[in-house]
């Protein structure tokens, strides 16, 4: 039932509209509030008592004036029509076509706080999901109903990573018992693959480059992209990862689609929730934030997920950046606590003009065994992005100990961990372009080659002899590494 106030508001600050409770109304239910100049806003009730409600007005407020202004509501909480034609669309924020195409037709309307999973009706993460980064795929390998952020820092090119993600990611099928994946890779057909992609307070190149490069890479035909800008009101900030998420969930667990939700910036979304909460009044927590920054986070991360009985699944890959590169920050400390690991950019490696600058040491994913191995991917998969891992990790030492003494005052062995190192981030962590895990592998164990075969301690004899050949070099033996 729809009903009307006239006359209720007391006070407007900013986006948010305080309304004398007149009628009975519930929590989030959506309104339409107006004023003299006719036009309906958006929005929808963020707290009640007995006496006062507030609205969060989602769209700019200017041109109201407090007696004129008539709220509708509308008796129901925020919901979005969807359809599968959402593919190949662009939305604003609060889910309106901006692409100057026609209105959804829509076949369902749902709810944007989405439905919560009953956790006996959860699977496990499984199967692979390729992205065409080589440190993602074969050092953190992404598994489908997994959520992964991505922790970036100002001015590094998360952007142009989460486009790049979003253009050449695509399925990988269970190999099956004796398939090799190098000759019948089992790669996703592409129909039953989509990709939701949500910028968060982005600015307008920022939105227009998301929107040019995946139009002008075809990716725009699987992929339903949401764009708030950062000139939008605070409070639409906080449903844009709501309805994006809302649209993956439709066609994941409704269409039997598999989804990879990509989220940019998360960060920019907290920041409007510290926002809103302080012109609440609310009482805030560390740096300023509310103290359910954690759950209201866990809110968005946890409808990843698989279900079974259900063909689809959700896959979420959330950037955000780390304020003053700080990981210790409430947001990306926080998230650390929800999801499922963490992918490190480095601005060091930025500097240096390594793209995507990942730093594979703190870069972790807790799911990628659940999703590689001789099922998934290659048999030796897991084993060869463990030696790397030991390598990187005696290399970094290695540099350390290389700026007290002196390269020359390294052991031979030290020496080829410093220029495995470099050649690591040269030919590995540097790409121009998508990279397939079989050539992600085939680089990883040309780099091996150059160190001693007694340092190869995480893989086995067979391993070596298959990938390395030969009898194993001394490790006074010389040689560069990756040549």
């Amino acid at each position: 039932m729809r009903l009307t106030a006239e006359g209720a508001a007391r006070r407007l600050e900013g986006p948010l509209l305080l309304l004398e409770r007149t009628i009975d109304v519930g929590l989030n239910d959506a309104v339409e509030v107006s004023g003299r100049d006719g036009r309906a806003r958006r929005g929808r009730i963020a707290a009640l008592d007995e006496h006062h409600m507030t609205v969060e007005v989602l769209e700019s407020t200017a041109g109201l004036a407090l007696p004129e202004t008539v709220v509708r509501f509308l008796g129901e909480p925020p919901a979005f029509g969807v359809a599968p034609s959402i593919l190949g669309r662009v939305f604003n924020g609060v889910g309106q076509v901006i692409d100057g195409g026609p209105p959804i037709a829509a076949e369902q309307r749902l709810r944007i706080d989405g439905a919560p999973i009953n956790p006996v009706a959860r699977a496990g993460p499984r199967d692979f999901i390729e992205t065409g980064i080589g440190t993602i795929d074969l050092m953190n390998s992404l598994v489908r109903g997994q959520k992964l952020p991505i922790f970036s820092g100002g001015g590094l090119p998360h952007d142009r990573l989460a486009v790049d993600i979003a253009r050449h990611a695509r399925l990988r099928r269970a190999a099956g018992g004796g398939r090799d994946p190098a000759r019948d890779p089992g790669h996703g057909s592409g129909d039953d693959f989509a990709i939701v992609f949500a910028g968060i307070g982005v600015p307008h190149d920022s939105a227009e480059y998301f929107r040019r490069s995946l139009q002008a890479s075809g990716a725009l035909e699987r992929t339903a992209l949401f764009l708030n800008l950062a000139s939008d009101s605070s409070t639409q900030r906080l449903l844009t990862p709501r309805f994006a998420l809302t649209a993956a969930e439709y066609l994941a667990f409704g269409c039997g689609k598999h989804v990879l939700a990509i989220l940019t910036d998360m960060t920019n979304y907290a920041e409007a929730l510290r926002e809103v909460s302080a012109s609440k009044g609310e009482i805030p927590a560390r740096k300023g934030f509310p103290g359910y920054l954690y759950s209201d986070l866990a809110t968005l991360f946890e409808r990843a997920g698989t279900i079974r009985g259900v063909g689809g699944t959700l896959t979420q890959l959330s950037i955000l950046t780390m304020p003053a590169d700080d990981i210790s920050h409430p947001i990306p400390d926080l998230t650390g606590y929800i999801t499922e690991g963490q992918i490190v950019l480095s601005r060091d490696l930025d500097r240096r003009a390594v793209y995507p600058p990942v730093d594979v040491l703190p870069s972790l994913s807790r799911l990628m065994k659940d999703g590689t191995g001789e099922r998934y991917t290659h048999a030796d998969h897991p084993a060869l992005a463990s030696q790397l891992y030991a390598a990187c990790a005696r290399a970094a030492q290695t540099r350390v100990l290389a700026s007290v003494v002196g390269e020359e005052g390294l052991a031979e062995a030290d020496r080829r961990y410093l220029a495995f190192g470099s050649a690591f981030e040269r030919q590995f962590v540097h790409q121009e372009g998508p990279r397939s895990l079989e050539q992600s592998m085939a680089i990883g164990w040309r780099l091996l080659a150059g160190l001693p075969r007694g340092e190869l301690s995480r893989l086995s004899d067979a391993q070596i002899e298959r990938h390395l050949g030969g009898t194993a070099p001394a490790a006074a033996d010389t040689g560069a590494v990756g040549t």
